[in-house]
């Protein structure tokens, strides 16, 4: 593991999947769980619950994660391939961790395993414990190339995983709650793209489903493909959806657009939805739309460091609030308090949710009577967006951000302007808490940030129009590409 390209990331592991060979994996999950029994979070022969998402990958990591499950003395559950906050809401109920083997919205070339205690994602200060452990292999149980040499851990699917996420929804929302909506359903390889349907159509909608792919799509929630922008407007003109609603691989960050086609922020879908539950408290990344306060919607409002470990434990420092809810500017969205409405109850899922998201914001522009764009109208225009550089060194990222972070805002207001050859506003306020969101003068905002699982350097700008986000998001990326070169 000390000597493994595959490190933690988010709630969990990532790399190359040539990296990730059945011995690491095996590795990996004997010290989870052996980090857990140390700190009396489970117990000898407990349930453990292991899930995947659609890539080529998954199932060999997934026979290699029950492996370590069956020899460690625990029983594995295999929940089959399902979305991760299905998986982790069953792991809550039952009081017993899961894992989650995915990568997310990374390439297929990649994958992971996320980690979740019984009470749900591993935080921070987990991954030290975990990564201390000193796992006992049996050599024999492997081949040269560290691969097992059976194939045939894992059990039989047991399908009420993904039945009581489906009936999470049904339960919480009207029986007619969609009806008179018109859904598209980009299917592509997201693991919830049969279980879409099923949600919106018992909810009355009616739905069309589109661009099924038998291979691996890597969608990226926070930087959206060309392709998936041009399919979304073609779309809408010939179907006249309502909305489209898709999630990226795993279905724990959601894409949701508009009647028009276009795609909806994932930190401003996050507050139609905080308003649509009548959130106290909301918790947020640094990254997300500043939308957030200027709507004086909220008694509360947190901002932290970029990830859901950061906002899940914010989350949980103001728990004794009545309604704490986070979001990401990926679309996540997290409750870490039950929700009320209506007479129905909606349990508390501290990890990040696709499907609640299009459900809110449909059932708020119903409410409204309104079109999911006028719906947008409401909030104040602060328009955001972010798109990144792949393959760009980390150690450069760092150097990058190490050069404005003397603490001295004059002396680093100037830097900025060198580093961006004078093409943007001074800079009037600098923070640093994670990577560097500087505020303009003319309230513009740019926030650099290196990625925590790939050589990626990530950009995120706002402004008061979306084509002056993009055109400042565009113009960071050309400096950053010209630091590069």
């Amino acid at each position: 593991m000390d000597k493994s390209k595959v490190k933690f990331g988010t709630s969990g592991i990532r790399g190359l999947v040539s990296d990730m060979t059945d011995k690491l994996c095996y590795a990996y999950t004997l010290s989870f769980l052996a980090y857990l029994h140390e700190t009396k979070a489970i117990t000898s022969g407990s349930a453990v619950a292991v899930a995947g998402d659609l890539r080529s990958s998954t199932p060999q990591i997934m026979n290699a994660v029950a492996a370590a499950v069956t020899d460690a003395g625990y029983q594995i559950i295999n929940a089959g391939l399902v979305p991760t906050p299905a998986l982790t809401l069953y792991g809550i109920a039952q009081g017993i961790p899961t894992l989650m083997v995915t990568g997310s919205h990374i390439p297929d070339d990649r994958n992971g395993i996320k980690f979740n205690k019984p009470t749900g994602e591993v935080l921070k200060e987990d991954e030290q414990g975990i990564l201390a452990q000193m796992p006992d292999l049996t050599d024999s149980l492997f081949d040269q190339n560290e691969n097992l040499l059976k194939s045939d851990y894992l059990p039989e699917i047991n399908p009420e995983i993904e039945a009581q996420y489906i009936q999470r929804y049904l339960d919480f929302f009207p029986a007619d709650a969609l009806k008179g909506f018109k859904i598209g359903i980009y299917q592509h390889s997201s693991v919830a793209r049969e279980l879409l349907p099923k949600i919106m159509e018992g909810l009355g909608a009616q739905t069309d489903c589109l661009g099924w792919s038998e291979q691996f799509i890597s969608v990226d929630t926070e930087a959206i493909r060309p392709e998936d922008v041009v399919l979304a407007e073609q779309w809408s003109k010939e179907y006249g959806f309502d909305c489209i609603i898709s999630t990226d691989g795993d279905a724990d960050r959601p894409l949701v657009s508009d009647e028009k086609g276009d795609w909806l922020r994932g930190d401003v879908a996050g507050i139609l939805v905080a308003k649509f539950l009548h959130a106290d408290a909301v918790i947020t990344p640094v990254s997300s739309n500043s939308a957030l306060e200027k709507s004086n919607y909220f008694s509360k409002v947190i901002r932290t460091k970029i990830g859901s470990p950061y906002v899940i434990k914010a989350m949980q420092s103001v728990s004794k609030l009545k309604t704490v809810v986070g979001y990401e500017a990926n679309g996540g969205f997290l409750l870490n308090t039950p929700i009320s409405l209506e007479g129905k109850t909606l349990a508390a899922l501290p990890t990040r949710d696709a499907v609640l998201i299009p459900l809110a914001i449909l059932s708020l522009a119903k409410k409204n009577a309104c079109t999911v764009s006028e719906l947008l109208q409401t909030l104040p225009a602060r328009y955001t967006y972010s798109d990144r550089i792949k393959n760009f060194p980390t150690e450069l990222s760092a150097s990058i951000l190490a050069t404005l972070k003397t603490g001295d805002l004059e002396q680093d207001a100037a830097e900025i302007k060198r580093l961006f050859a004078d093409e943007i506003a001074a800079a009037i306020d600098i923070n640093d808490t994670d990577g560097m969101r500087i505020t303009l003068n003319n309230e513009e905002v740019v926030h650099l940030r290196g990625s925590g699982n790939a050589p990626e350097l990530r950009c995120y700008t706002e402004a008061a129009s979306y084509f002056r986000a993009k055109e400042l998001n565009q113009l960071c990326i050309k400096h950053m590409l010209n630091w590069n070169t």
